[in-house]
């Protein structure tokens, strides 16, 4: 059976390696290791390079990978204080990438600034600030830190298929979903802040707000890969 091709969305970040310190496109191991090991050909793919007509012919799946901030003109607001650092050729490529994934029903997993891509494309808001509206710092303990929580799916929905009741997961976000648009949630933290939305009738089309390419369960990646099969 022919493996299929999982685009992974980069990065474009400042990064020193050996004697070199520049811009470089790059995205953390754990994504790339955690679709080969399910079976998929993990395909990375370039902020600039998502914005091209024939990129979706190539990819039988697509991961939108964690990262920075969204713009916040991107949902009609204007930043928090917090808000800072995002980067508007992600936003752009992203956006325009998921959009040409939904129009051919490919498989779709968001992974935290994934999600938030997905909601904000459904026309929602994002929550800036979290602890502003939570009183704590749970979801992102310290720079570089994760933390580490639980969540509780929906019954009967593609999260809950796949993970079951309750899970517990690690995440590093500072912002959250204030308003989920045409995106249906089907998983939250203890706090009540959304942590899974889905979008109904798709084939497979699940952004979560926790970091699965971070930790050892592969039961996302297996499942996305599944459905990317056909």
């Amino acid at each position: 059976m022919t493996q299929p091709v999982i685009g992974i969305s980069a990065y474009r970040e400042p990064a020193r390696w050996g004697v070199w310190d520049m811009p470089a496109v790059l995205v953390p191991a754990g994504y790339v290791d955690h679709v080969a090991a399910a079976g998929g050909v993990p395909l990375v793919v370039p902020p600039a390079s998502a914005l091209h007509p024939d990129l979706l012919d190539r990819l039988d799946g697509l991961v939108l990978a964690g990262g920075a901030d969204l713009d916040p003109s991107r949902y009609d607001e204007p930043p928090h204080p917090e808000t800072a650092g995002w980067r508007p050729d992600r936003d752009a490529g992203e956006l325009a990438m998921l959009a040409q994934a939904l129009q051919r029903d490919l498989p779709v997993l968001g992974i935290c600034r994934g999600l938030q891509i997905m909601a904000v494309h459904a026309g929602g808001r994002l929550e800036q600030h979290l602890p502003d509206v939570v009183g704590h710092e749970q979801h992102r303990p310290e720079p570089g830190r994760f933390g580490e929580h639980a969540v509780r799916t929906h019954p009967g929905s593609l999260v809950h298929r796949v993970l079951g009741d309750r899970i517990e997961v690690r995440s590093y976000h500072h912002q959250g979903v204030a308003d989920p648009g045409s995106l249906a949630v089907t998983g939250w933290a203890d706090d009540d802040t959304v942590e899974a939305v889905e979008i109904p009738g798709r084939r497979f089309a699940l952004g979560v707000l926790w970091h699965p390419e971070a930790a050892d369960d592969p039961r996302l990646f297996e499942a996305l890969v599944a459905a990317a099969r056909g």
